[in-house]
């Protein structure tokens, strides 16, 4: 299992140890502070003054490695520590930064005028992104709505999609780590739905960017729904859309207030996922309206290029990350459009149908304001199965429950064919989706068949074998592949020592791929084994040589 270790050191040298620890005076509460964006001129370090392992994790160089993606460019380089400490002899006090688009987010306990501050070279300009709270304004809801659960044998959203196969042949999500983003995972830690994930070691991380603690076992329970649609197991209930991956839980969003600041913990976390290695960030937020309407954005901000939020998640995308968002819950409202930052141009946006498949009432209209197809795909995200409070289960209804149902089934993809990257990804979601040569601004491309999805990557990326099957590598050190003609229908793969002893058996009476891995075997001896590869097709016998590496 993959440790969050290096990944919480390397966090909390960027957020804390800017500055020397020192006793400090009681600081007030955000609700009392002033919070300000800093963008920065420069920065005082170069690509070239460090060693990718300095920046990122071994999981993050192997996906830019695989992807052709440089692996370390200009904005990898973390934010100048001087500028930072420049001004806090200011009164500001750092909170977190944004190496990709060399900002820093900073609290203070007056207000500044950023005239004062942008005469210094370094600084390109300063921005309000959070007033001291109003007690008597309530913040904007965003989350859709929950109902008790009605009983056993509750939707799957998985069968409309064709994702129920991608699992039945054993492509669940496994080596791959998602990214949850979200308001809380209060009760995570308890939910029954979620004791598998958690025995198994399944969360890898968990950081809280608006606390600045690993404390995400709480505050909301919006987090755990989703979590719970990815991940979640319970018999007859909740089917999760990707069993078998690995978790980050960041919290991002502070749920008593809406101000811009929480597009800068967003911006953060996708940089703490993007270093860590995370191949999917899951999004079911948003943000358009805030409490304070000067900090608004206008419908003509959705054009992929200006909210802060936006800029931060297509950089993820250019960083080899598929990055998935709700699309929100805004078209029975005023504002009736997609929200930030499902406008990104490299940003995968969900809208919700209703059980029959049709666009439900509430799911954001597109396109976005520059005229691209948004939503991307729709996904079912009425009466979804969610668990949040152990013994009880619930029925979500919003694109907050959409978004998950997809990005797990991409997980699922992405375990079956891990050469494939997150563009080729989306677009062939985009040709397999129902609505694909008559897309419109409510159904996006429509609905797509991750059957579909596959074959088209198999196109691309599967071996074509002249035989029914055929296997490699051999000699072979933890895994072996097989690739099939033609998808085998049903496949049992049976490995054996050469004194005839069987090790291990793997049986899918429905099998959907072209190519098969069987992983997990180094710990095995090095010698002859021989290998059983049954399909509709028959039989075929295989000797294989284990070597070390």
């Amino acid at each position: 299992m993959r440790k969050a270790l290096i990944i919480h050191t390397a966090l909390l040298f960027i957020i804390a140890g800017l500055l020397p620890v020192t006793a400090q005076p009681a600081y007030p509460s955000d609700d009392q502070l002033w919070f300000y964006r800093v963008w920065f001129s420069e920065k005082s370090q170069t690509a070239s003054d460090f060693l990718p392992d300095e920046l990122l994790s071994p999981a993050a160089i192997s996906r830019r490695k695989k992807l052709g993606i440089p692996i370390l460019t200009e904005s990898d380089i973390p934010v100048s520590k001087q500028h930072i400490i420049t001004l806090s002899r200011f009164g500001f006090k750092p909170r977190c930064t944004s190496k990709w688009l060399n900002t820093a987010l900073f609290t203070t306990t007056e207000t500044k005028d950023p005239a004062t501050y942008e005469e210094y070279h370094f600084i390109d300009s300063i921005q309000l992104v959070r007033r001291p709270a109003d007690p008597a304004k309530r913040s904007y809801s965003k989350y859709g709505i929950t109902a008790p659960g009605a009983g056993p044998d509750a939707f799957d959203p998985r069968i409309p999609l064709n994702g129920h196969l991608l699992h039945q042949s054993g492509f669940t999500g496994k080596k791959i780590t998602i990214a949850v983003l979200d308001a809380g995972f209060d009760g995570a830690d308890a939910i029954e739905s979620l004791a598998p994930l958690r025995q198994r070691g399944g969360i890898i991380a968990t950081w809280n960017f608006v606390t600045g603690t690993d404390q995400v076992y709480d505050y909301h329970t919006h987090g755990t729904s989703v979590l719970s649609i990815l991940a979640g197991s319970l018999p007859g209930i909740i089917n999760g859309t990707a069993p078998g991956a690995d978790y980050m839980l960041l919290r991002t969003e502070d749920d008593e207030t809406e101000y811009p600041v929480e597009e800068d913990y967003w911006v953060a976390a996708a940089e703490y996922a993007d270093s860590a290695g995370a191949d999917i960030i899951t999004s079911s937020l948003g943000y358009f309206t805030f409490d304070d309407p000067d900090l608004d954005y206008s419908f003509s901000d959705m054009n992929g290029n200006t909210p802060f939020i936006t800029r931060g998640a297509d950089i993820a995308a250019s960083k080899g990350i598929l990055v998935v968002n709700s699309a929100g819950n805004e078209r029975n409202k005023a504002w009736v459009r997609i929200i930030a930052p499902s406008d990104g141009d490299s940003v995968l946006c969900i809208g919700a149908l209703r059980q029959d498949l049709t666009i439900s009432d509430f799911s954001s209209a597109g396109y976005s304001a520059d005229g691209r197809v948004k939503p991307d795909v729709v996904a079912p995200g009425v009466g979804i199965p969610i668990q949040f409070e152990p013994e009880l289960w619930h029925s979500g209804s919003g694109t907050s429950f959409s978004c998950p149902v997809i990005s797990g089934l991409c997980a699922s993809l992405m375990q079956a064919l891990p050469a494939a990257s997150p563009a080729e990804i989306i677009d062939v979601l985009h040709r397999s989706s129902d609505r694909y040569n008559r897309p419109d601004s409510l159904y996006g491309y429509g609905i797509p068949d991750f059957i579909k999805a596959l074959r088209m990557l198999e196109e691309t990326h599967v071996f074509r074998p002249e035989v029914p099957v055929t296997t490699g590598p051999n000699p072979f050190t933890d895994e072996i592949i097989f690739w099939f003609h033609e998808p085998p229908e049903h496949l049992t793969v049976t490995l054996t020592g050469a004194s005839g002893m069987k090790i291990t058996e793997r049986n899918f009476p429905v099998y959907i791929a072209r190519s098969f891995r069987m992983d997990g075997l180094g710990h095995l001896g090095q010698g002859l084994y021989i290998v059983s590869v049954k399909t509709a097709q028959g039989e075929k016998r295989f000797k294989m040589i284990r070597v070390s590496r």
